[in-house]
């Protein structure tokens, strides 16, 4: 199966916060050794940039947004599911022309790929319940 240039983008995305969360190196180097992988010519640039930037600055305020709606502490969640929670709830937030549902799905789609065995059932029900708090309409509208 073909990955699309976005997909590829959020994979070097997640790819980048987890290894932030890991090393605790800049935001800065992680892009810049993320920009040299093999692969990465076949991403969608500009998104990854636009997803990056955003992400990496507003990482813990993204994990705060879903906390409320996780079943133990954020510290306690592996680093993968940490950072893929982070990515959907940055689109949730900031990427209104992407429909939660997909955010969603590319988010779960991530987990099954990157996760720990059932993490993307975890995943899917967090981000649904957080795209209630950030999306109210479009979900009452969907629903």
């Amino acid at each position: 199966m073909r990955t699309s240039p976005r997909r590829r983008a959020r994979e070097f995305v997640l790819q980048g916060l987890y290894q932030r969360q890991l090393s605790g190196n800049s935001a800065a180097a992680i892009r810049a050794q993320i920009a040299e992988a093999s692969g990465f010519p076949k991403a969608d640039g500009a998104y990854f940039d636009e997803l990056w930037s955003g992400t990496a600055v507003e990482f813990d305020a993204l994990v705060a947004l879903c906390a409320p709606h996780l079943d133990r502490k954020a510290t306690e969640l592996s680093p993968v599911e940490r950072a893929i929670l982070a990515l959907g709830a940055w689109e949730l937030k900031h990427r209104l022309e992407i429909p939660y549902r997909v955010v969603i799905n590319e988010a779960v789609e991530l987990a099954k790929s990157y996760g720990g065995t059932d993490g993307h059932k975890y995943v899917n029900g967090v981000l649904d319940r957080a795209a209630v708090d950030l999306r109210p309409l479009e979900v009452t509208a969907k629903r």
